[in-house]
């Protein structure tokens, strides 16, 4: 076998380990348990080491990085600065962080991430393996959609139907209902862009749909509010950032506009008609709940379920304006600036960006700006591609990004590895479809020269 066969086997075996981590961290329960987190941090290294034989089989190291991945990189630094410990007069260690220990563990799982960061946007690097990233991730959504109602309609308080759990809202292999929905969200949008992009055959734009329709309707199904809100506004996204297909692809705005009504209103149907197979009353009951009275017994109100938390994180971040808490340390020092009697443990504060605040103070809301910036700069220069996959694809990964961003107000679903990194994986894919746009342009106006010279 020549060197040429090994590097594309690597290659491709690389690309074939992404998938395979992408798929662990969420069948292994979101990530969230020390083992499967564990596991994780082996396949990561697992596929350095081929990446780095790579390297030697090619004889150079080319490595690129994504403008989003600075400040993720930023965010590392800042943890790490902020768990050196050091002792005082007395012996004891003093840190930045109110839990170094914390901190530390935090900013490994950072440096994971960031690597299988690294790590995507060097692999996928092609038109093909990025067709064969998109029918993937399509097909998986749709996979786990069916599992996880299958699972629900057949609960017997044990996950796969063979470990038993106490969680009082699990759904799919997550203990906690929003973070599937979470999950989903992050692929929904998906199908979706590729459907209004054209990319592909009537029976695959077919398959598309109802792959959408079916994700749609297991989040709807697992009765998380945040992520009904948060579908709706990655639907939204899709949207209005589609419009932007109709100019670079130089269709009317009657045909774009109705190629649009027609998918949202075909995805928005299936998943109508999937509520009331499910049973419409409950999604209903979910909905409105929380909209009466504090006084009304049995209720979930804001204040009764969240408004209490961030109350007390708010009292934390005006404690700690500068330099935050400590990355992982918001359950040490929560008890301190918390009204409660503590008798409650919050390890959260169902709020990425005030935990962000109160963890990392000041540098850690510039570095989050920073980040988001970066994100949507990407997305926005990726959608003017002409090729219908790849706009696509930015489109969609655009959608689930914005709805994570919109969930996060209510939610944590970035402290959970498994959505953390399917996040990260569709910021990886929108920056490599931008890296490819001005290859592009550049194309065209290379022809364009070619043509006026033979007309000359």
């Amino acid at each position: 076998m020549n060197y040429k066969n090994r590097r594309d086997r690597l290659g491709k075996t690389i690309a074939v380990g992404l998938m395979i981590a992408v798929v662990f961290t969420a069948l292994a329960f979101g990530a969230v348990e020390p083992w499967s987190m564990f596991l994780f941090e082996i396949i990561v290294l697992a596929l350095i080491a081929l990446w780095a034989a790579r390297a030697v089989l090619n004889k150079r190291l080319r490595v690129t990085l994504p403008d989003a991945a600075f400040p993720v990189a930023a965010l590392v630094l800042f943890g790490l600065i902020q768990s050196v410990a050091i002792p005082d007069n007395t012996g004891r260690w003093m840190s930045l962080s109110m839990d170094a220990g914390a901190t530390r563990m935090t900013v490994i799982a950072l440096v994971f991430m960031l690597a299988s960061f690294v790590l995507i946007s060097n692999t996928f690097t092609t038109r093909k393996r990025m067709s064969v990233l998109s029918g993937f991730l399509v097909i998986y959504g749709l996979a786990m959609a069916i599992f996880a109602l299958v699972q629900h309609f057949t609960w017997d308080g044990r996950f796969y139907w063979l470990r038993p759990t106490l969680a009082t809202s699990p759904f799919g292999p997550f203990a906690n209902h929003n973070h599937f929905a979470g999950y989903m969200e992050l692929l929904i949008p998906l199908p979706i862009a590729l459907v209004i992009a054209r990319e592909g055959r009537g029976e695959i734009r077919v398959l598309y749909l109802f792959a959408a329709a079916m994700m749609g309707v297991a989040a709807v199904a697992s009765l998380s509010r945040g992520g009904m809100i948060s579908i709706a506004a990655g639907m939204m996204f899709i949207a209005i950032l589609g419009v932007r297909l109709r100019r670079e692809k130089q269709l009317s705005r009657v045909t774009m506009f109705f190629s649009q009504a027609v998918v949202m209103i075909a995805i928005m149907s299936v998943i109508a008609a999937g509520i009331f197979w499910i049973g419409a009353d409950q999604v209903i009951k979910r909905v409105t709940q929380g909209q009466a009275a504090d006084s009304a017994p049995g209720r979930e109100t804001f204040l009764s379920s969240r408004g209490w938390i961030w109350r007390d994180t708010f009292s934390m971040i005006r404690a700690n304006p500068i330099l935050g808490v400590g990355l992982g340390a918001y359950e040490t020092a929560f008890p301190i600036y918390s009204e409660s009697d503590g008798s409650l443990r919050v390890p959260q504060a169902h709020n990425e960006y005030l935990q962000v605040a109160a963890d990392a103070g000041i540098f850690g809301v510039l570095i989050a700006l920073w980040f988001i910036v970066a994100i949507f700069r990407t997305v926005s220069r990726g959608v003017r591609s002409r090729d219908p996959l790849l706009a696509g694809l930015a489109l969609g990964s655009g959608g689930g990004i914005f709805a994570m961003l919109v969930h996060s107000m209510f939610d944590f679903n970035l402290q959970i590895p498994s959505n953390a990194l399917l996040f990260l994986l569709l910021v990886a894919v929108a920056s490599n479809v931008a890296a490819a746009v001005p290859n592009e342009k550049l194309a065209r106006e290379q022809v364009s020269d070619k043509l006026q010279f033979v007309a000359g």
